[in-house]
């Protein structure tokens, strides 16, 4: 019996040596604890918290703040320590004090369960405010709406929020478990990349940074993507990068000028590798509160994919697929339907609302439509399953009965859905159906039928994307489906010189050049880390997940930049700026 209890003993000095050990978060600082911290084991001791008053009550007591959690301090009442009461009765809301008292249980009744402290309370000695703090422009509390131009002006205060706590360290933690599996598991190198560099072809704009040469300016690169190819022609075999990236992209919705990419780039790899590198990396630095990921994910090609979704990042939590009716459909005498047919890519396709008639009102239906018509210039028919099984719609009266059946068969249709219908080319009319399938889900959920399960996470890889797209404001023109650096398919190599674009190759002639020298077959990836991280904690926008974001039109409100400089520091740039006229009366005024 005594080597089996030998082993036991030893296997649990090897999981506790290989266990990480707890973050000691009073290290290096004064105080001794935390005000998260304090539980019954501690009853008796002399401590020293360091916080911001959240509560006060009546001069009897108050409830002491740090990143950590709360802790409720009693202020004495005795003659002895009446400086203390004033002091800590008088801080204003905010302030940052520091207390010295003694940990006691709390009364018989008076322990509060909803709190990780409420077993317990600090009885003050001394205390000191450190910092007053002023009138507050808004409560940090949570559940106080406020607006989300005030919250950034005021992102500092913004940011004792325990929910902009929690994101923020959550994000930390899975940069870490990110960067534990890539070089500690797997090798990579993390390298970084130069921020001031030149203007790439293709893709979104760029912030120009200008120079002391007259005319020249550095750009700031949208991602990595040509230091990371040069770094495997240099032999670094596996990079990684927490990236910074810049796109000038206007006023677009959830976007950032700058925003943060985990960039990878590996040498001698397929896609395939790609998939499963991606697959490990969101293991591990998966949030356990979060539950677990199922490995490998689905896959979906980009025609499968905007074909059933319209679209080619598909929300898979709910049903609602596109269905191809065309064939149903094709021997009606119904006119815009046989017109949409005649065309090479035209196509007949509708989505099935799940109790729609139900949950949706005639208002609901009528903005669906007027949605459709403004965004992709695409007419929508609807068509409502009555109790009987009969079908309600302009377009029955063209339609058979046995063609009324195989529509209702093919669409699964049951007694109160609402089909919407379209018909034309086929991209335009799969994307304006995806669009209504998205806004009729929220119109579903916002009615009250639960539809998507807000806390799964349902990964997918969407493959075989074009290398090419037609331009949206030039048909006639091609530009990237991706990025200008994505390889074409292997067996599609052969039409880039059958059928060419031309395009200046002169600004990527380094990178043209360099991959003449022995460079490697190589592949790579970018996940965008705000998405990610709002993903896993269910933010409302990246906003919410960034330290210091930049408002919807990507401006600091907070340090209100960007900002006018003189004529006197534009001048070593060899620039001068040519105001609008009436920007020309306002700073005269």
């Amino acid at each position: 019996m005594a080597l089996p209890r030998l082993l036991v003993r030893a296997l649990h000095r090897a999981a506790a040596a290989a266990a990480p050990a707890a973050p000691d978060f009073n290290s290096f600082v004064t105080r001794t604890n935390t005000c998260g911290e304090l539980r019954a084991a501690h009853v008796g001791q002399k401590v020293t918290l360091y916080g911001w008053v959240q509560y006060q009550r009546q001069g009897l007591f108050l409830v002491l703040r740090d990143f950590q959690g709360l802790t409720q301090v009693i202020i004495p009442q005795d003659e002895a320590h009446s400086h203390v009461k004033e002091l800590l009765s008088n801080a204003p809301l905010e302030s940052v004090v520091r207390v010295t008292g003694t940990v006691s249980p709390r009364p018989q009744g008076q322990e509060n369960p909803k709190m990780p402290t409420g077993d317990i309370e600090v009885k003050a000695e001394t205390a000191e405010i450190l910092n007053s703090c002023k009138k507050l422009p808004f409560e940090i509390k949570d559940f106080i709406k406020k607006s989300e131009a005030l919250r950034m002006q005021y992102r500092y205060l913004d940011l004792r929020s325990s929910r902009l706590q929690w994101a923020l360290r959550l994000r930390s933690r899975v940069v870490m478990r990110m960067r534990e599996y890539l070089c500690n598991l797997h090798g990579f190198v993390d390298v970084e990349t130069p921020t001031l560099f030149k203007r790439t072809p293709g893709g979104a704009k760029e912030f120009l940074v200008p120079s002391r040469e007259a005319g020249k300016f550095y750009s700031l690169p949208q991602s990595p993507q040509q230091f990371k190819q040069l770094l495997m022609v240099g032999g670094l075999d596996r990079y990684f990068q927490v990236a910074r990236c810049y796109r000038d992209e206007g006023s677009r919705p959830d976007r950032q000028p700058e925003f943060t990419q985990i960039d990878i780039e590996m040498s001698f790899i397929d896609q395939a590798g790609i998939q499963r590198l991606i697959e490990g990396l969101l293991q591990h630095s998966w949030p356990e509160e979060r539950g677990s990921i199922v490995t490998p994910f689905p896959s979906m090609t980009y025609e499968e994919a905007l074909a059933e979704y319209g679209t080619d990042k598909p929300d898979t939590r709910f049903g609602m697929k596109i269905v191809d009716v065309s064939e149903v459909l094709q021997g009606s005498n119904i006119h815009f339907v046989q017109n949409a047919l005649s065309y090479p890519h035209g196509s007949i396709r509708a989505i099935c609302i799940p109790q729609g008639v139900r949950y949706l009102t005639n208002k609901d239906l009528g903005s669906l439509k007027e949605s459709a018509k403004s965004q992709f210039n695409q007419e929508i028919m609807e068509i409502i399953c009555r109790p009987d099984g009969s079908l309600k719609s302009l377009l029955t009266k063209f339609l058979s009965e046995k063609e009324q059946s195989e529509l209702i068969q093919a669409l699964n249709m049951q007694e109160g859905d609402v089909v919407l219908l379209a018909a034309g080319e086929h991209k335009q009319v799969c994307s304006a159906l995806g669009a209504l399938r998205l806004l009729s889900a929220n119109l579903l959920e916002a009615a009250g039928l639960a539809l998507r399960d807000p806390t799964a996470f349902h990964f997918l890889w969407v493959v075989d994307f074009p290398l090419f797209l037609p331009k949206a404001e030039n048909p006639t023109e091609l530009e990237s489906a991706h990025h200008p650096f994505t390889a074409p398919h292997p067996s599609d190599v052969s039409l880039l010189y059958s059928d060419p674009t031309k395009e200046d190759s002169e600004v990527l002639s380094h990178l043209i050049e360099a991959l003449e020298f022995g460079a490697p077959p190589h592949g790579g990836i970018a996940l965008g880390l705000d998405r990610l991280i709002s993903l896993i904690v269910d933010a409302p926008s990246i906003r919410d997940v960034i330290a210091f974001p930049k408002s919807f039109r990507g401006r600091d409100l907070m340090g209100n930049a960007p900002d006018y400089v003189t004529p006197e520091e534009l001048e070593p740039y060899h620039i001068q700026v040519s105001w609008p006229l009436e920007e020309k009366e306002a700073k005269k005024n």
